[in-house]
């Protein structure tokens, strides 16, 4: 049995991580931002949920406090939100501010608190990614304050690998999912792509550190 975290399980991939480690029969601690999500948790068996608002630096700021104690085998940062503007008008600041501080500010203060328990289990550390968040081959404006945020997301973790030589962190794009941020069209199903997923962090090694790597465990040939 392993001892799992998934950052922003509320909803979407995050809630199916949750749901597929509890029935492998890992520990498993999940947060989410509000009484809904705690409640989708706890009715899957998640073992302990933590209310944080990755949003929210200070609510993020708890995360190591709650965690006191813990060795974490394996940590994933599930948080994030979309934007679907194009470069024709500019992002509110707002708007900027809700998809930087979810997707990029939030794992950045994650980090310092989650890896040291990470490196403790000499596990690995995950942050949902995008291939939208390359910046070789964009055929597109479409989403690019979303394609930025993910950007910076991939160099956090990529700087951030080399003060916790002791754990493994990765990037991940997931592929092209059916959520609530995906739409109905998208091919691939939540449980396909974590279980893929899954298997990909379940056989990491050394050698992947601080890479960008899809679902199925393939890095990507350039960012």
């Amino acid at each position: 049995m392993s001892n799992i975290l998934i950052i922003g399980a509320s909803r979407g991939l995050g809630l199916e991580f949750a749901r597929q480690y509890v029935v492998a029969g890992d520990r498993v601690l999940a947060t989410a931002r509000d009484t809904a999500g705690r409640e989708r948790l706890q009715a899957l068996g998640v073992e302990n949920v933590l209310t944080v608002d990755v949003a929210d630096p200070a609510s993020v700021s708890g995360l190591a406090w709650m965690l006191d104690g813990e060795k974490i085998d394996t940590a994933i940062y599930a948080a994030g939100v979309m934007d679907r503007g194009n470069a024709l008008s500019p992002p509110t600041r707002e708007r900027f501010d809700r998809v930087m501080h979810t997707n990029v500010l939030g794992a950045m203060q994650a980090i310092p608190q989650v890896a040291p328990l990470v490196e403790a289990a000499q596990g690995r550390f995950a942050f949902i990614s995008s291939e939208l968040g390359r910046i070789g081959g964009v055929a597109s404006s479409h989403t690019w304050l979303y394609r930025v945020s993910k950007a910076a997301l991939n160099m956090a973790v990529a700087s951030a690998q080399h003060d916790y030589p002791q754990a493994t962190l990765v990037a991940l794009h997931p592929g092209w999912v059916q959520t609530d941020m995906g739409g109905a069209q998208a091919p691939l199903t939540a449980p396909e792509s974590v279980a893929a997923m899954r298997a990909t962090l379940a056989r990491l090694t050394p050698a992947h550190k601080g890479q960008f790597l899809q679902r199925d465990g393939t890095p990507f040939a350039s960012w």
